[in-house]
């Protein structure tokens, strides 16, 4: 991750990162004693994993490689479903879906991610902005799937997760010149997300919830996380060393433009998706080829 140059500020303790962890854990954990598995798989336990679990054993891997309960189960407790989105009026699915894992190695993968890329972030930049571009970002990557996923549900934190990743990427170029090393820190968050869009190329991965996210975070970015290029802006809670007054805030006119363009496309491709979702369209119909986003046939599976 990107150092800074020499900053005069305490950083913010994060305490929102660790939070959304948890709540995915809970959440995960109430699935799985709502699943129930023993006794929705025929036969003395069935082929539940592990069987010494009981009540919260996994679902047979034939199932769910995943370590998880089965989709009926989150499609109970809100996994992201365009026909009950669109036809049985439950919107709220846009944003349960983000809350809820397939199984332990998704909960896994996510949190770990969230844990390294949310506590950087938080720490900068308070846990009013990062929660912001989490949440919205999340609904993004819903909005977008919804669109394109007419027959599968899908689950997962990864569009809120690539929302994160794309804000950090757009902070990191709108406030180029206070980083010291910042081609390393370029190239390595383009390698993280070039990885994350690759996996979701596989089937049974919701892509289309990545470059949602991924595209609202990255716009989020340019509006949240701006920080002033001529002079530090102290946090409200952080006193200035010495005593000295606090620093005047001026930012440059590439960082005003930035952030009014941003804005504008964030909430108008919102109000879009909203809007087209809410009337039934069918992204696939608009978009011939965007199918090729989210899966790539090969040799050894099928889409």
């Amino acid at each position: 991750m990107p150092s800074r140059k020499n900053i005069g500020k305490t950083q913010w303790t994060a305490w929102l990162t660790p939070v959304i962890v948890l709540a995915c854990i809970a959440v995960f954990i109430v699935a799985m004693f709502i699943n129930d598995c023993p006794k929705t798989v025929a036969g003395a336990n069935g082929d539940c994993v592990p069987r010494f679990l009981r009540r919260f054993s996994f679902q047979p891997l034939r199932e769910n490689p995943l370590l998880g309960p089965s989709s009926s189960t989150l499609e109970k407790m809100g996994a992201l479903d365009r026909s009950k989105v669109v036809n049985g009026n439950e919107k709220w699915r846009l944003v349960t879906s983000m809350w809820l894992h397939a199984g332990v190695i998704h909960l896994i993968v996510n949190m770990f991610n969230v844990v390294l890329i949310g506590f950087r972030l938080e720490q900068q930049f308070g846990f009013i902005r990062v929660g912001l571009i989490y949440l919205i970002a999340g609904l993004g990557g819903s909005i977008l799937s919804a669109l394109f996923l007419q027959n599968s549900i899908s689950v997962g934190a990864s569009g809120a997760l690539l929302g994160l990743l794309g804000a950090m990427l757009s902070e990191l170029l709108t406030n180029w010149t206070i980083y010291a090393n910042k081609l390393a820190a370029l190239f390595t968050v383009l390698f993280i997300v070039a990885i994350d869009l690759a996996i979701g190329l596989l089937p049974w991965v919701d892509n289309f919830a990545h470059i949602g996210g991924f595209l609202t975070g990255f716009l989020l970015g340019f509006v949240l996380l701006v920080r002033p290029q001529y002079g530090w802006e102290e946090s409200g809670n952080s006193p200035s060393q010495y005593g000295a007054p606090r620093a005047r805030s001026k930012y440059n006119p590439c960082q005003y433009l930035l952030f009014f363009i941003a804005a504008v496309l964030v909430v108008a491709g919102l109000a879009v998706g909203i809007v087209m979702l809410l009337k039934g369209e069918n992204g696939n119909k608009l978009c011939k080829w965007c199918h090729h986003l989210d899966c790539i046939e090969t040799s050894r599976w099928t889409c």
